[in-house]
Parts: C-alpha cells; sequence; structure tokens
C-alpha cells in the first residue's frame, strides 16, 4: 500500500463532458477521508436550477476561470478568476456563470480543523 493516490481528472474545459453534472468529485477517486473537493465547469449561460446548504460542512468556492455570480443568502456576489468565497454551512448558495466557469469548491466540516500549515507539519 502507498501513502499516496494519483488521479486525473483531464482538462478543466471538459470536466463537463467527462463527469456527470459538470463536476469531478475526488471524494471517491482519490479516496479522500478528510473533505469533499469538487472540480467543476459550468458553461456560459448556465445557471444551477437549485439553491442549496449543508448540515455541517462549510465549503470554499475558488473560482479559477470566467466570470458569474454567485447567490449566497440572497445576496449576488459578482465572481472572476481569483475570487475565493467560503460559505457557513447554514447559508442559502447558488451560481450562475456569465462566461465558461471553472472553480474548485472545498466542503469539510465546520469547526472541525485543529492544525494547519507548519502547525500540522515535521521536517523530514
Amino acid at each position: 500500500m502507498t501513502n499516496f493516490k494519483t488521479v486525473q481528472v483531464g482538462k478543466l474545459a471538459e470536466i463537463g463532458k467527462n463527469y456527470e453534472n459538470g463536476k469531478a468529485f475526488l471524494h471517491d477517486l482519490a479516496d479522500l477521508t478528510s473533505c469533499e473537493i469538487s472540480i467543476s465547469a459550468m458553461p456560459k449561460g448556465v445557471k444551477l436550477p437549485f439553491s442549496h446548504k449543508h448540515i455541517q460542512n462549510e465549503e470554499v468556492y475558488i473560482f479559477i476561470k470566467g466570470s458569474g455570480t454567485m447567490t449566497v443568502d440572497n445576496e449576488v456576489i459578482e465572481v472572476k478568476e481569483g475570487t475565493c468565497i467560503s460559505v457557513l454551512p447554514e447559508a442559502s448558495r447558488t451560481m450562475e456563470a456569465k462566461e465558461d466557469l471553472e472553480y474548485i469548491c472545498v466542503q469539510a466540516k465546520a469547526k472541525s480543523l485543529e492544525q494547519f500549515g507548519m502547525g500540522d507539519a515535521q521536517l523530514c
């Protein structure tokens, strides 16, 4: 057994063609045990047909290409490459792509992080 797993999801612009609902979920693909990470591609003009919230997981959206809007608790936020938005579990969220929109979403249990960065590192 190895201490790592490599996963190829392909070109981000082609995620929508290769994965259901335009998202590659890494939880199963990479055998993640502490979070869910999804890589998404929304074509221009697509609007999610629903809003959603979570029971215990917060999310961080990292926009890496394109532009659009994200609506969080009825507040419309303009997003583009470089925008990062953290959303608490109880907040309602949805989004719309003004241009082809690519983003990564990291989902983990809210208030569960006990260590991070060099606080959780050992030099080898």
